[in-house]
């Protein structure tokens, strides 16, 4: 029985190595909306990242983003882009540009954010921490943003004295050196006391923490709901432990080839490798 909706993570799931989308997998994903299968992408990913690959897969395309903090719906406007404007949980907003539209969905208080910094530091004293707007991100030298091009990133050594003028956080990042990021998140579930959803999405040594409340699970199933599509009609398709709600919550849970073996413990299916079109093979399975 064809699912009603795909739900699929990015990096390591439906990216291949160059972080892109192959033409098998654009063909794909144009075959199961073409019969009427919504297609959505789920991703720890901020808007302002996802639009290039939006624009890589055409059409208006549905995105989760921010570990399930943030929706937004690219190809709204001719040029098909969009970037997050946060305002309160809930409101919806437009592009920096006036293009494409988003809603944010979860969001910190800046006084949580900053307690679960003060709680982390002493224990990873090596790490450097982030705080995710949804618009841009703002990081300490030690964070070391990483490889990923994205301009809208601002350096800051007031981290948490800035964070009460940030428009809104939804994610709070810690990036250590010294350690993986399943020892992050051993060490966070050990220490922190602000009530959080805490998980990694494989970058090494990279911690993710959201609002409590905000998962991939979580925001898909307001999707859905929103949609009038039940859990059993979802098939999703991940990688690392941020998915696993997704995964455990989906009708199908798929795991990739490469994923992390907690994750191919718990899904229902394993696929092929993200770098050699897992995702497209198992969608046109499922067309039949």
């Amino acid at each position: 029985m064809q699912p009603r909706l795909i739900a699929t993570d990015l990096d390591g799931t439906l990216l291949d190595d160059e972080q892109s989308v192959s033409p098998r997998t654009v063909a794909a994903v144009r075959a199961a909306v073409a019969v009427g299968i919504e297609f959505v992408l789920v991703t720890a990913r901020p808007p302002r990242t996802v639009a290039a690959i939006a624009e890589q897969l055409g059409g208006p395309v549905t995105a989760l983003c921010g570990n399930g903090t943030i929706l937004a719906e690219f190809g709204t406007s001719p040029d098909g882009r969009g970037t997050v404007v946060p305002g309160a949980d809930g409101d919806r907003g437009t592009g920096i540009d006036g293009s494409g539209e988003t809603t944010l969905i979860h969001s910190f208080p800046a006084t949580e954010a900053i307690a679960i910094v003060d709680e982390l530091r002493p224990a990873a004293p090596e790490a450097g921490f982030a705080l995710e707007t949804g618009f841009e991100v703002y990081f300490e030298t030690a964070f070391r943003i990483g490889s990923v091009t994205d301009q809208r990133r601002i350096l800051t050594d007031n981290l948490t004295g800035i964070a009460p003028q940030m428009p809104s956080i939804v994610k709070v990042l810690a990036r250590s050196a010294e350690r993986s990021a399943d020892a992050m998140v051993k060490l966070a579930l050990g220490v922190l006391t602000v009530d959080a959803e805490v998980s990694h999405s494989g970058g090494r040594g990279l911690l993710e923490i959201a609002p409590r409340g905000a998962s991939k699970a979580s925001a898909l199933a307001w999707l859905c709901e929103r949609r009038g599509i039940a859990a059993d009609e979802v098939a999703a398709f991940g990688d690392m432990p941020n998915d696993l709600p997704m995964l455990r919550w989906a009708g199908l849970g798929h795991a990739m080839e490469n994923a992390h073996p907690d994750v191919l413990a718990a899904a229902d299916h394993v696929v092929g490798h993200h770098a050699r079109d897992g995702v497209a093979l198992a969608i046109e399975a499922l067309l039949g």
